[in-house]
């Protein structure tokens, strides 16, 4: 795995991207040769052709990144068809509107364009099948040994076989409890014998008790021989792209070598290209907010724009706007509680806004005003806070940047009114707020793009 735009990115999703890039304009290239024959080069040189296939093909890659093709490896055959399938009519869509506004010199041939989408289905699917079957198998070199009994090396391991696209192989434990199991390899003492065996690349020691039981010389000589060793926090971080705060001590935040807050110098930048964004997404999105305004007044009883106080950055507390999704005086008789599954106070029309995030949208004011970022952990109601800070550790310190629009957490982790989901979704600020930069937060906005698009995750 390698860190791109500060996400871990498996050597063998980059190799699956880089190669169907390559084998889809193969594909139309090789239809453009069949079909036009000897007009092929003059359509390539001096007709934009190159240009106009590679349109095509950046269309299909985007389709296929959101379709989650890229996050998901094993897809059966005929659901991989279904896929591929809408994937290759969202190039005709994309081609279609590119002709109806006059652009055809950006267009490939009719001939061609089926002709290499039709060669384009069956060669996806049959390099998918060979790629998840074979290369990421082959791709797993990266050996690896869990030492100690800590909760997390469990989680890590079980992630692990089910992710084999990751690229790390787990050998097994060793751990001095007798719990029998084919993944126990021996007693902690055992850990030099077992490495000159098995020959790891890598050990990730997670032990409850490291006082007594660490066995400092033997790691040391292993580290000395080449074998990387790291704690298992800092492997569930890379694993799980959040930062587990079940396992995390105060003394290791305090005393930490490594970057743990945000880099004052991007969340100076942040503030600049955040205001930019709103001002430009507030010009562009005028006449859809006029008109939802309009629909909701229509639709339901109330105003238009809900106005509710939320936790800022240093606990400080602002109005947030966002169009009413909920009928009027929802929480009159509950006060402020979160919103469930199939909530009754929601209306038709806001479930709708909440599903496209449109709900949102006056949330632009509160970027210009300097309450908030557009990409941030997602600011709280004051009353939950209260209570949230005196349950769940390290609650208070998501409050060190500005909250966001949008966040790691809500690209990351699906809506949940939970202890458990509030948790994990600390766990993913926590890695945002040690990871900001404009390149996660490009990640961050291009990711929500798709998650509105298809109407996800939101409620």
């Amino acid at each position: 795995m390698f860190r791109l735009f500060r996400v871990y990115v498996p050597a063998s999703v980059a190799a699956l991207w880089v190669s169907e890039l390559a084998l889809i304009y193969v594909c139309y290239l090789a239809a453009t040769f069949l079909w036009m024959r000897a007009d092929a080069v003059a359509l390539l040189t001096d007709d934009g052709g190159w240009l106009r296939i590679g349109i095509v093909a950046g269309c299909l890659m985007l389709s296929i990144y959101f379709h989650d093709l890229y996050t998901n490896l094993s897809a059966r055959p005929r659901e991989l068809l279904q896929q591929v399938g809408v994937v290759a009519g969202t190039a005709f869509i994309t081609e279609a509107l590119l002709g109806y506004l006059k652009l055809r010199r950006l267009v490939v041939p009719a001939g061609p364009m089926i002709a290499g989408s039709a060669i384009c289905i069956f060669a996806l699917i049959t390099w998918r099948l060979f790629f998840t079957r074979v290369v990421v198998t082959k791709m797993r070199s990266e050996r690896l040994i869990f030492l100690g009994d800590s909760p997390l090396l469990e989680q890590i391991a079980h992630h692990l076989a089910e992710h084999p696209e990751k690229g790390l192989l787990s050998l097994g434990f060793l751990r001095d409890d007798q719990r029998d199991g084919a993944d126990r390899l021996g007693a902690i003492a055992d850990l030099c014998n077992v490495a000159a065996r098995l020959h790891p690349q890598r050990i990730v020691v997670g032990l409850r008790e490291r006082r007594s039981t660490l066995p400092v010389a033997q790691l040391l000589d292993l580290r000395l021989s080449g074998i990387h060793v790291e704690e298992a926090i800092s492997a569930y971080e890379m694993t799980f792209e959040r930062i587990p705060i079940s396992e995390l001590r105060p003394s290791q935040l305090i005393f930490s070598r490594s970057d743990l807050g945000p880099n004052r110098t991007f969340v100076r930048l942040q503030s600049v290209y955040s205001t930019v964004m709103a001002a430009l997404g507030l010009v562009a999105a005028a006449p859809l907010m006029l008109l939802l305004a309009v629909l909701i007044k229509i639709t339901s009883p109330g105003p238009a724009l809900l106005r509710q106080q939320r936790v800022g950055k240093n606990n400080r507390v602002f109005t947030l706007y966002k169009f009413r999704s909920m009928i009027d005086n929802a929480e009159a008789a509950t006060g402020a509680v979160w919103s469930k599954p199939n909530d009754p106070r929601v209306t038709p029309l806001g479930r709708w806004l909440r599903r496209s995030r449109l709900d949102e949208l006056p949330q632009l004011l509160n970027v210009l005003k300097g309450d908030m970022s557009i990409v941030g952990p997602r600011p709280e109601r004051p009353e939950i806070v209260t209570g949230l800070e005196g349950t769940v550790a390290y609650y208070r310190q998501r409050h060190c940047i500005k909250p966001g629009i949008t966040g790691w957490a809500q690209i990351k982790h699906k809506y949940g009114d939970t202890l458990e989901d509030t948790i994990r979704k600390l766990e993913y600020d926590l890695y945002y707020i040690k990871n900001l930069s404009p390149a996660l937060d490009a990640v961050i906005i291009f990711h929500t793009a798709k998650v509105m698009l298809l109407s996800r995750g939101a409620q």
